[in-house]
């Protein structure tokens, strides 16, 4: 199966992608520019991606003493991305950007990511990238960002330490001034980092000529002391290779026709950043992971010890900096897990029409003289199925709508800026968490559809699903999705966000109840609203914060299988209004996987929700002895 009419249907019938380029930023562009962009990423990746993603499982990246060596086909389909302008699909033409809406790029990695997630495309990159084209000065974004976007360049995010896994606030990694000019340095005030990195993502490789790793550490206070708590880390750039700046003579180069100049860079010594060890993991075998040591004194600088790293911003605003690749993460998180699901979803249908097991039962049981049939005209392997189809295609449409968003608050009318702004601060621990564990459950069904056949690595599902085991742990675990969820974004701006996304599904509920064939569904969806809004007030209302919180993770399964009812009964009204006579078989299939949702999973958030309203403390009460 293609994952190409899903997306068609999702950008245009449903979101209405099309209408972004009436916007003055995306005026260039059309549905061919768009179509075009997704031509281009459908071929590599199944080109360069799709054919070796069991070969970089099994071929893990491994080091050498000197240099980390991975398979030939993750450095070609590495540079087959950076070729495609992926990279900078979303940025400025005046840094060799396409000022493509970032509905699209999210779109077109979706390819990349069903292919082979652990090979990987860029997402750190990017992400590091746009950071510093917020966050940076002039000559960060025109040294570090720019040359990521081509390509050149590859970028980290540097946060856990090995006591200080999701606890940022207990980072211990030491920045001090660089000497009595180190304010002077063109690329920033310059520090000596000292300390370790753990869990970072592409931390050594030979992929790219230089690796940009933005780094959170404390700089000390006037006694030589950490300032305790997440507001005494600031950020900073800590490249693997120092880099020498030529700048551009001013004005028009000779014979230029007036452009400008753009600055020269080169590569100059080694940092004081070395390569502690290799993780060993489950899933993303292919994916680099990495303990890294800043400042040991493996590569001196200047004859001295102390990783050299250009400040970001202000001091002790690191981690509200950080928060803007760290957002932009869990999307990418929430649809790689989504895709990993969609990738077992389509195997294992491939499957089921094509292995004969069993017989039908008939009046008198099965009739053994019968030929066998193929699986997939068996009850439970429909159910199987369309429950996949429903967690991975709802998930792939609450990603996309999340990323119209993103387009939504950097290019609209002010108000719907700002609300599109803040729907996406309630809906991103969403965005990563529902993917994470209901994409996952998807795998595993793929798996039992395989039957024994799914436990050994002839098939590809075992993979997919050790791949995603992850997504419910990094950039921040599941527990910590949901206490950022109740503990924050709800109640953030007294509630406006939640009074948002509430107005959004009862728009959503009135125009479903005038059509006969959703009026039950619209009238559940504003029950579950109702139990949503009612659970979030219970919880709250002791003003204990332990107690709140006690049950945050059922919270965010009943608050996520809400919002995912929403989803999909918004896409079966686009379905319906594209097709009302349901002749189209993919129709007939959303408005299945929507009938599914309401009747087999938006009943459950009722015991969900019921343990976060009653404030339920048979986890948090008990003894540690008792276990």
């Amino acid at each position: 199966m293609s994952l190409r009419p899903t997306l068609d249907f999702l950008l245009y019938q449903w979101l209405d992608a099309e209408s972004l380029n009436r916007r003055e930023r995306f005026a260039d562009h059309s549905r061919e520019t768009f179509d075009a962009v997704f031509d281009t990423c459908e071929r590599i990746a199944r080109e360069k991606y799709a054919p070796f993603n069991r070969t970089v499982d099994t071929q893990e990246p491994r080091f050498d003493g000197e240099k980390v060596i991975l398979p030939q086909v993750t450095h070609d389909a590495q540079k087959a991305y950076a070729a495609s302008g992926m990279l900078s699909a979303a940025q400025d033409y005046d840094v060799g950007g396409m000022q493509l809406p970032y509905t699209v790029e999210a779109a077109a990695n979706a390819f990349f990511a069903m292919a082979s997630v652990s090979i990987g495309s860029g997402m750190l990159t990017t992400g590091n990238a746009n950071l510093l084209m917020v966050h940076g000065t002039d000559a960060q974004k025109d040294v570090f960002a720019k040359n990521e976007f081509s390509g050149r360049f590859s970028g980290t995010m540097c946060l856990s330490e090995p006591q200080a896994g999701s606890s940022l606030s207990d980072v211990v990694t030491r920045a001090v001034p660089d000497g009595e000019g180190f304010e002077a340095d063109p690329l920033g005030p310059r520090y000596r980092l000292k300390g370790n990195k753990m869990w970072i993502s592409a931390g050594e490789h030979e992929l790219t000529e230089n690796i940009i790793h933005l780094v959170l550490a404390k700089i000390p206070g006037p006694d030589g002391k950490l300032i305790p708590g997440t507001r005494g880390i600031s950020l900073f750039i800590v490249p693997k290779w120092l880099v020498n700046v030529e700048s551009p003579p001013p004005g028009p180069l000779p014979g230029g026709e007036g452009e400008k100049g753009s600055v020269k860079v080169t590569l100059g010594p080694r940092n004081d950043v070395a390569l502690a060890g290799l993780n060993h993991k489950l899933g993303w075998r292919g994916t680099i992971n990495t303990l890294l040591n800043f400042g040991e004194g493996k590569y001196p600088v200047n004859g001295e010890a102390g990783a050299i790293g250009y400040l970001v911003g202000k001091p002790h605003e690191g981690l509200r900096c950080m928060f803007h690749m760290m957002n932009e993460a869990r999307i990418g998180v929430g649809t790689a897990a989504t895709m990993l699901g969609m990738a077992g979803y389509y195997a294992s249908l491939d499957y089921a029409k094509n292995r004969p097991q069993g017989r039908p039962v008939g009046p008198g049981g099965k009739d053994a003289a019968q030929p066998q049939i193929r699986i997939i005209e068996h009850a439970d392997v429909k159910r199987m199925l369309l429950a996949q189809k429903a967690y991975c295609e709802g998930a792939l449409a609450l990603e996309l709508y999340c990323a119209r968003l993103v387009d939504e608050h950097h290019t609209g009318e002010p108000q719907a800026a700002d609300d599109a702004r803040l729907l996406l601060e309630v809906l991103t621990p969403i965005a990563k968490s529902w993917p994470s564990e209901w994409c996952l459950e998807a795998n595993s069904l793929a798996i039992q559809v395989h039957g024994g056949y799914g436990y050994t690595r002839d098939f590809p599902v075992e993979q997919y699903w050790r791949d995603n085991r992850l997504n419910m742990i990094h950039e921040g675990t599941h527990g910590i999705q949901a206490m950022d969820l109740l503990g924050r974004k709800v109640l953030m701006e007294g509630g406006r966000g939640l009074q948002l996304l509430g107005e959004r599904i009862n728009a959503t509920v009135e125009k479903a109840m005038r059509v006969p064939e959703l009026a039950s569904y619209a009238q559940a969806l504003g029950t579950a609203l109702q139990q949503v809004e009612s659970a979030t007030r219970a919880a709250w209302a002791s003003g204990k914060a332990g107690e709140a919180l006690a049950n945050a993770v059922p919270y965010m399964q009943g608050f996520g299988h809400t919002v995912l009812a929403w989803v999909w009964l918004d896409v079966a009204l686009a379905a319906l209004a594209a097709d009302s006579a349901k002749s189209l078989a993919a129709t007939v299939g959303r408005l299945a996987a929507t009938r599914y949702f309401y009747h087999y999973e938006l009943p459950k958030i009722e015991a969900w929700l019921r343990v976060a309203e009653t404030r339920d403390l048979t986890c948090a009460d008990m003894p540690e002895e008792a276990f």
